[in-house]
């Protein structure tokens, strides 16, 4: 099927995210709206958002592309540098990517995500 998706004209179920095996401090409740599946699954869009909290965020077997709504959030990366990114923002994470994102208040973004073959 080939068609246009606008956000905008959806409303996709909102699912809460068990964060417990990804929390490093605070207790961050994750929300995602699925806006998009591809048929095999291997290419998927939508919205997430998270209260404050600090967390584990890799990136096995995909790339995401993100776009901050609202908020803001600190990711640490592999080599330990920190990265603010705040609305307006957007940005790639890319396969092996092993972010600690820092959430002070609130943080929502668009994401699409491609998964990629394992090695």
């Amino acid at each position: 099927m080939t068609t246009l998706i606008k956000f905008a004209d959806q409303s996709p179920e909102a699912i809460s995210q068990d964060t417990s095996g990804a929390t490093i401090s605070g207790t961050p409740e994750h929300t995602v709206w699925v806006h998009f599946k591809g048929a095999d699954d291997s290419f998927r869009a939508g919205v997430w958002e998270s209260t404050a909290g600090v967390f584990h965020g890799p990136q096995n077997d995909q790339i995401e592309y993100c776009y901050i709504l609202e908020g803001e959030a600190s990711i640490r990366t592999n080599d330990g540098k920190d990265v603010i990114v705040k609305a307006g923002d957007g940005f790639v994470m890319d396969n092996g990517l092993q972010p600690v994102w820092t959430v002070k208040e609130h943080v929502k973004k668009q994401w699409v995500i491609v998964s990629v073959p394992k090695a």
